[in-house]
């Protein structure tokens, strides 16, 4: 079986970046299909892997693990001319705190170092559920108000129902939080997710040295899959499109409006 999942751009349009996602506790990749096919629309080549397991006994050895894994999906998305840059990692819940984490401790780049990095629903460093969620629907309303991904999520049999009641290894969370990661940042969260500390991510936007918090209204913890994906998803290619000139600011800013 595949370890892969791959959305490819129109044909005959040039590839303008390759975008890894890491998806979170109990998702899939299947989880990843619909947002992996909208930025694939724009001509992003996108790979979706397995999400991390983070092991609270050896943190250090998961985040090896993931380091090896990602290197080879990079690898595998090249051609004879190489892979197109920029190379954009954008992980979920538990992936955004395994990615914060490893780019953050990493001494030295690698010829698979990705150019930038999208965070989206890191959960906040002391976030639990909480005693409410015990049923599936319980989750359901953390995760998304959106029909149509509440249905993939319960019709998909590999999607692993509690997870999110699953702690993540406080090293870890640590770690994502004291993260130092030199690489354009782009932080994504929704204001109607229980999981996310709002101070907690702010602090962090403030301490990299280039990151943009985002807030998405309404959105829930999936932030990626909610109502709003397509917000989210457009917030995504203007972060990409940007770095593709060299920038991460936004190409486009508001200097009048009425609303």
């Amino acid at each position: 079986m595949t370890q892969y999942s791959d959305h490819h751009g129109p044909e005959g349009l040039l590839v303008r970046g390759t975008v890894l996602v890491v998806p979170g506790r109990g998702e899939t990749r299947a989880t990843y299909a619909r947002f992996g096919g909208r930025l694939a629309a724009d001509a992003y080549r996108v790979r979706v892997i397995d999400p991390p397991a983070l092991d609270a006994e050896d943190p250090t050895a998961s985040l090896t693990d993931l380091a090896a894994r990602l290197a080879e999906a990079v690898e595998g998305t090249s051609s004879k001319d190489g892979g197109v840059r920029p190379v954009v990692l954008v992980g979920a819940d538990s992936g955004a705190v395994a990615l914060a984490a490893l780019l953050g401790g990493a001494q030295a780049p690698t010829a698979w170092w990705p150019d930038a990095l999208v965070l989206a629903g890191l959960p906040g460093p002391s976030a639990e559920t909480g005693e409410d969620v015990e049923t599936w629907d319980d989750e359901l309303d953390v995760r998304t108000s959106c029909p149509t991904h509440r249905g993939n999520l319960t019709q998909d049999p590999q999607v692993r129902r509690g997870s999110l009641n699953d702690a993540i290894p406080e090293f870890v969370l640590g770690a994502a939080y004291d993260s130092e990661t030199p690489v354009p940042t782009l932080l994504l969260v929704g204001d109607s997710d229980p999981l996310a500390d709002d101070e907690a991510l702010a602090r962090l936007a403030k301490s990299l040295p280039l990151a943009r918090l985002s807030v998405v209204r309404g959105a829930h913890h999936d932030v990626l899959n909610d109502l709003q994906h397509r917000s989210a998803a457009a917030e995504i290619i203007t972060f990409l499109e940007a770095l593709r000139g060299g920038d991460p600011r936004p190409l486009i800013t508001v200097r009048s409006s009425a609303w």
